[in-house]
């Protein structure tokens, strides 16, 4: 049975599973394993060029690497090396029945993501070092040691689940489902069954019991063998340009989600990019879409941008929140 050393993990009307991307043109051009602190191997692809930041992506909760294939192709396009991977216990990165997976969203952040942003930071060291970072994703990269040594973050619908902070339109459903029943499924099977469901992928009961507990500081809602003080600390020594990318009709990613999040990156300079689906001309966008492919002319853009320069375009939509954090 693997128990990892840091015993601790995250989706209202059940989202729609997110189809993988995968056309050929995606198709990352070199596959990559890396062992994390604790010898857990993470696995993930890389789409290469010459030049240009070297990007991780961090995923959401229960979705696989391979949802972001288009984008991070996409991106390499536009002259940056990307890396995507998945956490323990989802996609490849499942190495052992996650049935016997304790883990939770601190591993995922403290051992993955730094296993795969010191790989990366290694490799390339002479090139600028910048993360995305989906849902828990935006949250998950800063738990990260190497963190601190990105320049520029994008991050998309980031927040840690604080339900108080959920869209109050959708609030009571969210819990329910996400609170109540997905911990009572998660206590029958010893994990959550989420790709038999049709809800994501399957997800460790670490993961389940950090979402579901969650309050409105992580580090005191978390199951962790590290302190909280020293949890709360990570973020702050991220001294990156940070652009939080904030969708209107996303319920889990509301405004004082993405402020609540923000919060903690006390040492990089933020920006918080609000987008309402009306200002790009379509009916919805919610927590999962910003990555479809139909993005690629209005959404993908400003992350490119930021990435590669630091700036938003002049003719950005959307409306900046002040103060960010």
């Amino acid at each position: 049975m693997w128990t990892s050393p840091l015993y601790r993990w995250r989706p209202d009307a059940a989202p729609p599973r997110p189809k993988p991307q995968r056309p050929a043109s995606a198709a990352p051009d070199e596959r990559i394993e890396v062992a994390a602190a604790d010898g857990y191997p993470i696995r993930g692809g890389i789409w290469h060029a010459d030049a240009g930041p070297v990007v991780v992506i961090h995923a959401a909760t229960a979705v696989q690497a391979r949802y972001y294939a288009r984008f991070a192709a996409w991106l390499s396009g536009q002259g940056a090396t990307v890396l995507t991977f998945d956490y323990r216990g989802i996609g490849e990165s499942r190495s052992v029945p996650v049935k016997d997976l304790r883990a939770g969203w601190v591993d995922w952040g403290v051992l993955d993501a730094e296993a795969v942003l010191a790989h990366a930071g290694r490799r390339w060291p002479d090139r600028s070092l910048c993360a995305v970072g989906h849902s828990i994703g935006g949250f998950a990269l800063g738990l990260a040691r190497s963190a601190a040594r990105l320049e520029r973050i994008v991050t998309v619908g980031a927040q840690f689940a604080y339900w108080r902070d959920y869209d109050p339109r959708r609030r009571r459903a969210m819990l329910l489902r996400w609170h109540l029943f997905v911990p009572a499924v998660t206590r029958l099977f010893g994990y959550f069954p989420g790709a038999r469901l049709g809800w994501l992928e399957d997800v460790p009961r670490g993961v389940v019991r950090d979402w579901s507990r969650m309050g409105p500081r992580f580090e005191t809602s978390v199951r962790s063998a590290l302190e909280p003080a020293d949890l709360a600390a990570r973020h702050g020594a991220t001294r990156a340009r940070l652009l939080a990318i904030g969708l209107t009709d996303d319920p889990f990613c509301t405004e004082a989600a993405g402020q609540r999040l923000l919060g903690y990156y006390s040492g990089a300079d933020r920006t918080h990019l609000r987008i309402a689906p009306s200002e790009i001309a379509v009916p919805g966008i919610g927590h999962f879409a910003f990555f479809h492919a139909r993005f690629a002319q209005t959404l993908w853009p400003l992350a490119a941008a930021w990435l590669l320069s630091g700036r938003l375009p002049e003719e950005a939509p959307g409306r900046i929140v002040f103060p960010a954090g």
